[in-house]
């Protein structure tokens, strides 16, 4: 198993906006299915989340909502993720990620597939609040939605 500690303190800044049009030249960029189920969620936004992006799996533990989160990732063999995911039935997505580079950020757009098609949806994590707080969203980004229950994953996993 490998932890991987992504910011400072295991803290999580992102922020989530739905998108105007996709950018131009999208499919010259890096890109890879997602497919990810809970295995547990609370109310109060607790979640036990097990993804595989492309051949790498891993099981994530996030705390809280919004913009600011504390998430704690551990790698998984194949093995290991094969046994776990039928506790996810029900509770299951699948998506296309891009990767976007942009101005020492990066975006990552997720086109929906399956019973969500047609949703598309960026994210864009932070090194710090600075850095989020002064964020200025490229032309073909929409309305933000950071925190909207209706664009969470897990939320849409449970539909």
């Amino acid at each position: 198993m490998q932890v991987d500690d992504r910011s400072q303190n295991n803290r999580e800044i992102e922020r989530k906006f739905l998108l105007k049009r996709l950018p131009d030249k999208l499919k010259r960029s890096r890109h890879y299915i997602i497919e990810q189920g809970y295995l547990a969620t609370e109310p109060a936004g607790r979640q036990v989340r097990l993804r595989k992006k492309g051949n790498t799996a891993s099981l994530t533990f996030k705390v809280g909502r919004g913009a600011h989160r504390e998430e704690r990732e551990i790698r998984l063999s194949p093995k290991q993720f094969a046994a776990l995911w039928p506790g996810t039935a029900g509770r299951r997505l699948r998506k296309l990620r891009y990767e976007i580079p942009w101005k020492n950020l990066l975006i990552e757009i997720d086109v929906y597939r399956g019973k969500h098609a047609g949703l598309v949806v960026a994210e864009v994590e932070f090194p710090d609040h600075v850095t989020c707080n002064k964020f200025k969203p490229p032309p073909w980004f929409d309305r933000e939605v950071t925190g909207e229950k209706r664009y969470s994953n897990v939320r849409l996993a449970n539909e």
